[in-house]
């Protein structure tokens, strides 16, 4: 395989055909990591809107399995690393009515009680969720004295170290807010409670 660099822009639409991994974009253009990975098949032709990729006769070393085996190995390592360092909460199920108040992801926990309207709404709500359990629920549809109940539960049983409230501006959202202040009064553990409007139509949020 060869690649015109004068034609290639750098879009990187020929590389997910490449299953060895053998091409990679480098300052700005596709290039050819190293010629041991290319077996030469050209499943990357045919990708490239630039016409920027073809097949020439050259000298070149043979294609070794083995080493673009390794090679996709380690870089698929490389992106499971990066996914478990994105992922900022791992736990299932996550409706309030659902989770187990004795699930061990709650002990020494921040937790995020949410709307499940936000996540939808704001776009740096996985920043918001940072380093938190997040619980969803609405309290329009379902009974919120059953979701404090819940929530009392979960404080009695673990040591919560506080807790976000994310409810929408509409009164009816702010039912999440109620429950949470009464689990904790209930509860007679000065757990903090940050409560984080979400503004209808924006994604500004207050905090108080």
């Amino acid at each position: 395989m060869a690649i015109d660099e004068a034609l290639c822009n750098g879009c990187g639409l020929c590389i997910p055909s490449c299953v060895e991994g053998a091409l990679q974009v480098v300052n700005g253009k596709v290039r050819i990591v190293k010629d041991v990975y290319c077996d030469g098949l050209g499943a990357c032709l045919g990708h490239c809107p630039q016409g920027a990729i073809s097949i020439v006769e050259r000298e070149t070393e043979a294609f070794n399995e083995k080493e673009a085996h390794e090679h996709i190995s380690r870089q698929l390592a490389v992106c499971d690393k990066t996914f478990a360092a994105s992922v900022q909460s791992v736990q299932w199920p996550i409706k309030i009515d659902l989770v187990s108040p004795k699930a061990s992801f709650f002990e020494n926990a921040n937790i995020m009680l949410t709307a499940d309207c936000a996540p939808v709404v704001l776009k740096n709500f996985h920043s918001l969720a940072t380093g938190k359990q997040v619980i969803i629920g609405c309290p329009k549809f379902n009974d919120a004295q059953a979701y404090a109940a819940k929530l009392l539960e979960i404080l009695k049983l673990n040591n919560i170290l506080s807790i976000m409230v994310v409810h929408m501006e509409v009164p009816c959202c702010t039912g999440l807010k109620w429950a949470a202040n009464k689990a904790v009064v209930e509860s007679g553990k000065g757990v903090s409670i940050l409560d984080v409007e979400v503004k209808i139509g924006s994604e500004t949020v207050e905090y108080r």
